[in-house]
C-alpha cells in the first residue's frame, strides 16, 4: 500500500514539472508484463514564446520610409542639377566594406550625372573634415542625426533636400539603380 501511495505522490510530482515519465498500467503489473505508457503535460508558455520582438525587427537592408524625411532643406548650389548619394563611412565599418564594391559601380555607372558625397566618420580628424564638408554642403543636419549610421546611402534630391531613399548595409546595387533612374528622369 506504502508503495503504491509513494508512487502515485511521485508520478504527481513529476508530471507537474511537466517531465515525461514511464507508468506501468494496472494490466501489466497482473501480467508481469513490461508494457510503459508515455504521459505528456501540456506547455502551458507555449503562446507566451512567441518572439516579443518580432514586430521591431527590421530588415536593416530595407529603405527608411522617405515619406516626408529631408536632410534640412535645399543642398548647396555647387550639388545642384544632380541626385546626390550621401556614404556615411568609417574604415572600420563592416557594412562600409559589404557595400563598397555597389558603390564603386554605382559611381561608374552614374559618373557625370549623380554628385558623390562621403562623410567619413571614422575618427576625430575625419569627423571634423566630414562635419565641415556637410556645412559647406547644407548636410549638417543629416551628418548630426545619421553619424553613427555607418554603411548607409542616402539619395537626395538637391532641390528640395528630400531624401528619395536611404539603405544601410545594403549592396544591392538594384535598390539604388531603380531611385537614381527614377530622379534622373524628372
Amino acid at each position: 500500500m506504502k508503495i503504491k501511495y509513494l508512487a502515485s505522490l511521485a508520478a504527481i510530482a513529476l508530471l507537474s514539472t511537466g517531465v515525461f515519465i514511464a507508468c506501468a498500467t494496472p494490466e501489466a503489473s497482473k501480467d508481469n508484463a513490461a508494457t510503459t505508457t508515455t504521459v505528456t503535460k501540456p506547455d502551458p508558455c507555449a503562446a507566451k514564446k512567441a518572439d516579443p520582438c518580432a514586430a521591431k525587427k527590421a530588415d536593416p537592408c530595407a529603405a527608411k520610409s522617405s515619406s516626408g524625411a529631408s536632410v534640412g532643406g535645399p543642398l548647396a548650389q555647387k550639388l545642384q542639377g544632380k541626385p546626390v548619394v550621401v556614404d556615411v563611412y568609417a574604415s572600420w565599418c563592416p557594412a562600409c566594406k559589404n557595400i563598397a564594391p555597389t558603390v564603386s559601380e554605382l559611381k561608374k555607372e552614374y559618373d557625370g550625372k549623380v554628385e558623390f558625397v562621403v562623410l567619413d566618420v571614422s575618427d576625430k580628424t575625419t569627423t571634423a573634415a566630414a562635419e565641415a564638408t556637410a556645412q559647406e554642403l547644407g548636410l549638417s543636419k543629416f551628418l548630426a542625426e545619421n553619424k553613427t549610421q555607418t554603411g548607409s546611402l542616402t539619395i537626395v534630391d538637391p532641390t528640395t533636400g528630400k531624401i528619395l531613399a536611404q539603405h544601410r548595409n545594403n549592396a544591392d546595387k538594384m535598390a539604388y539603380t531603380k531611385v537614381l533612374d527614377a530622379a534622373l528622369t524628372k
